[in-house]
């Protein structure tokens, strides 16, 4: 203290050790916690593993490959695929057709290439013969979803996602898909946007 009774703001030599005493303190639990959280881990996994509950991954014998219960195996439908150009590109199917069975997830590819030293904006709308089938047709994922850019002498291939609605009538063995890739403004249209 100082002459006129006020704290020097230095600490006594008790209030000192109770400090160091309540900071050791805190230390040692501070690391115990830290000991327990990081041995948690390894007991919780045993724990799980034992119990089978919250397992993220199975060993490799007890896995088993889903199946499609909605798969028609009967039954097989011939898939020819077409298209289409209206505009300055090329535009064919990778295959001319596939087999499916009704139910099936299947994927086909339609390559494009722009044969123009331009950017070009094209979409492509599709059809289905027989018209019966067309409510049947249930598409996944197509590039018909959207409108394509496609840069000057660009090459793209583009996948149809799909499969065949098991409802389809027996009777219609063969469905063909067909697309018609035409281009968005033309040429004039590209050139009004460039002025």
């Amino acid at each position: 203290m100082s002459a006129d009774g006020k704290p020097d703001g230095k600490p006594d030599g008790g209030l000192l050790r109770l400090n160091r005493s309540t900071l050791g303190k805190l230390v040692v639990v501070a690391v115990a916690m830290f000991g327990f959280g990081y041995a948690l881990v390894p007991v919780y996994r045993q724990i799980c593993e034992v119990l089978g509950i919250n397992v993220l991954t199975q060993k490799d014998g007890l896995v088993e490959a889903p199946k499609n219960s909605q798969v028609d195996k009967s039954r097989v439908i011939t898939v020819e695929l077409d298209g289409n150009a209206q505009g300055p590109w090329r535009f064919r199917p990778t295959a001319r057709s596939v087999e499916v069975h009704p139910g099936e997830l299947t994927t086909v590819v339609y390559e494009v290439v722009n044969t123009q030293p331009r950017v070009v904006k094209a979409q492509a709308i599709p059809s289905y013969a027989p018209q019966s089938a067309t409510p049947h047709f249930k598409k996944v994922d197509c590039f018909c979803f959207q409108e394509q850019t496609l840069k000057a002498n660009e090459a793209r291939q583009m996948p149809v996602v799909f499969y065949i609605d098991p409802e389809l009538p027996r009777e219609v063995k063969n469905i063909t898909l067909s697309y018609t890739f035409f281009e968005i403004g033309g040429a004039a249209g590209a050139a009004v946007a460039a002025n």
